[in-house]
């Protein structure tokens, strides 16, 4: 077990900067993973079932805020965490993780690749990615090259189809298009989890208790996807119990123009200190977009009617 910091303990033994070998052979599954959406867990499920077999399954990725777009300088906004993401794969049933810095591998060939890392390194047996896998200098190599290439090893290589929504191929950039639109219910479908953010609570300025609506404070970690400024459904998770809440996503435009995007959650049935505790927000729905209001008075007012309709939909939610 290591400690990935802000009280996350995750059971993945992680040989990124380890000189491990493995003597037994292992089953490996591929890809950035950004997300771990519905496409990303049928990969994982998938080469999982070769734990059967006896052997170990090694998860390869790339350390997340250093993969690039298509070869350029410009990075990806990051739908979660590396922490965030090894606790899915902790879920999911991962053993071990190997997540090299991109830049470490981006000149390698595919050929390269395949003997250096999944021979000599994880000694692999199978492989297991997506359909629409890339690798290699320039992401010369695709699936098909993949299998290819390991027939000469004689390692087994498993191509996984991508999974589905609306008729159309998941994929992690359409996610990060519904997210920053608001349509966090579409999101949600494709990730097949509550799209979160896990993030201490911070000391604020307290208007909303003034206003009689208090709210917790997060800042939005640089690098992570900003959602569509506005109001959203939410549950927030506190020492392992969930509770209902909305969540205002933004700048906060009339109380203060911040430069750094805050959320502000109102907890509908908790007003107990939790600063300084790391605290998960789910988004559920979108309620509106953030906007100016010409008086403290009118905030307030449309606050009201906001939380009002947080009550009515999980009233609505209870009853299915």
């Amino acid at each position: 077990m290591f400690d990935l910091g802000k009280g996350i303990d995750i059971m993945i033994l992680d040989i990124t900067k380890s000189k491990k070998v493995f003597e037994n052979k292992t089953v490996v599954s591929m890809g950035i993973f950004d997300g771990v959406h519905r496409g990303h867990q049928a990969v994982i499920n998938t080469a999982c079932e070769f734990k059967k077999q006896g052997l170990d399954f090694v998860l390869f990725t790339f350390k997340t805020d250093t993969v690039t777009t298509k070869g350029s300088n410009g990075y990806i906004e990051m739908l979660l965490s590396d922490d965030l993401k090894k606790e899915h794969f902790e879920r999911l049933g991962v053993d071990c993780i190997y997540a090299p810095d991109f830049d470490e591998m981006k000149d390698m060939t595919s050929a390269q690749f395949v003997e250096q890392v999944l021979c000599r390194k994880l000694n692999a047996s199978a492989v297991v990615c997506g359909e629409d896998f890339r690798f290699g200098r320039n992401a010369e190599g695709d699936a098909e090259k993949l299998k290819l290439l390991c027939e000469e090893f004689r390692i087994e290589t498993i191509i996984v189809n991508q999974a589905q929504y609306e008729g159309k191929k998941i994929s992690s950039s359409d996610i990060r298009d519904c997210i920053r639109q608001g349509k966090i219910k579409s999101a949600n479908e494709m990730l097949g989890y509550n799209y979160y953010y896990k993030l201490p609570v911070l000391h604020g300025n307290e208007i909303g208790r003034t206003l009689d609506f208090p709210t917790i404070n997060q800042e939005i970690s640089k690098r992570q996807i900003l959602p569509k400024f506005g109001v959203y459904i939410t549950r927030t998770k506190i020492d392992e119990k969930w509770h209902n809440s909305i969540s205002n996503i933004g700048v906060r435009p009339t109380v203060e123009k911040r430069s750094v995007p805050l959320i502000e959650t109102n907890i509908l049935d908790f007003n107990d200190d939790i600063y300084g505790k790391v605290i998960k927000v789910e988004l559920l729905d979108f309620l509106r977009p953030e906007c100016k209001f010409k008086s403290i008075d009118e905030l307030k007012k449309q606050v009201y009617f906001d939380i009002n309709k947080t009550a009515e939909f999980f009233k609505r939610e209870e009853l299915k």
